[in-house]
């Protein structure tokens, strides 16, 4: 029997959309072709978070109750207008990935059971100088979602203070994240050397916040400064979370954040949204900043003895980086040197979660 089939033609492209009725969503009843109309409906903000931008595939190709995988390499089978952008991984290793052009490529993934979009930082014109500096707010175990929302308001004021203008999301998850354009200047190193030493301003303001890379030693609200390192994303805004009642990461004003809830931003109350109030992030690319005054204090830091903080597992070992091994393990150890870690670069993406975000 042939596989069902229905054609949605998108400002000029016609895109396939293969068992439309495959239910995704089974507490909602939420079809894939539910969801391509939900990303029509928003296409617009969904295209400011990922147009041009390297974006892994994050796939439920039985639903949000079976099996999921990250896809980064664009596959092999595709049409001919696929934009793609070519990426350098820490490993050295390259691939293509699609880089949303227009609305047709965001309803050709969804078709491949893509829920979420999770675009690089950057440009597929440069894929080396990033354009967005990310502060990810992921609440630990027990953590109320007002001491996230408490966090977030300093971060806007601290972001302020150096220049930059951020715009809140929440994720769809547990936390929040806070986009703020800068100029493509600086490499990857760099970003991450100033969104770390910007997450460490705001854990010296508040006792809810915390830089503690090991999750044994974090109280409070992870800034996860690691997301701003080459190759890792944040589901990008209306992306839809897997999660029962299909909630997507949605752009607020700050004048929303002291009272924002994320359970009321769902696929079925998104569109209504957007169409009376329009996307939150308009304007953004208008504001990019510079990461000058980061950067002098992250040197501040560094002279007054804060060197580097530990990177994920996958990265090489990074010059001035302390011991990747947790504490615990760590004082367990005779005097000597901490061991290297496995590289995990070879692991299948599933397996330890890359690129997932809060």
């Amino acid at each position: 029997m042939a596989t069902p089939r229905e054609h949605v033609t998108v400002e000029g492209r016609e895109v396939a959309v293969s068992n439309p009725g495959k239910v995704l969503f089974p507490a909602l009843g939420l079809t894939k072709m539910d969801l391509v109309r939900y990303y029509l409906s928003v296409m617009d903000g969904a295209l400011r978070g990922c147009r041009d931008r390297p974006t892994i595939m994050k796939r439920y190709p039985n639903g949000i109750e079976g099996e999921f995988f990250y896809q980064k390499r664009v596959p092999a089978k595709r049409p001919d207008w696929i934009r793609t952008a070519h990426v350098r991984f820490p490993s050295m290793r390259t691939a293509d990935f699609i880089a949303p052009a227009d609305a047709a490529h965001v309803v050709w993934m969804v078709n491949l059971a893509c829920l979420e979009l999770h675009p690089w930082p950057v440009r597929a014109p440069d894929v080396d100088h990033p354009d967005e500096l990310r502060i990810d707010l992921d609440p630990t175990p027990g953590i109320p979602f007002q001491h996230v929302r408490e966090v977030a308001m300093l971060v806007r004021d601290v972001l302020a203070e150096h220049g930059l203008a951020g715009f809140p999301m929440t994720s769809g998850s547990r936390g929040m994240h806070v986009l703020a354009r800068i100029e493509p200047r600086w490499e990857f190193l760099e970003v991450r050397r100033a969104a770390l030493a910007f997450s460490r301003e705001v854990e010296r303001r508040s006792p809810l916040a915390t830089t503690a890379w090991w999750k044994e030693e974090r109280v409070g609200v992870f800034l996860d400064y690691n997301m701003n390192a080459r190759d890792r994303t944040l589901s990008s805004a209306y992306s839809i979370r897997p999660v029962p009642d299909a909630r997507v990461a949605m752009p607020v004003t700050w004048e929303e954040v002291p009272t924002v809830d994320p359970a009321a931003f769902t696929v079925a109350t998104a569109p209504a949204r957007f169409a009376e109030r329009g996307d939150a992030c308009e304007g953004i690319d208008d504001r990019a900043g510079t990461l000058d005054s980061l950067l002098d204090l992250a040197a501040r830091d560094e002279a007054g003895g804060l060197g580097d903080a530990p990177w994920p597992p996958h990265f090489p070992k990074q010059r001035g980086e302390p011991a990747r091994v947790a504490p615990s393990r760590a004082k367990r150890r005779p005097d000597g040197p901490a061991r290297r870690q496995p590289d995990s670069s070879r692991m299948s993406s599933k397996r330890k979660g890359f690129g997932a975000s809060n």
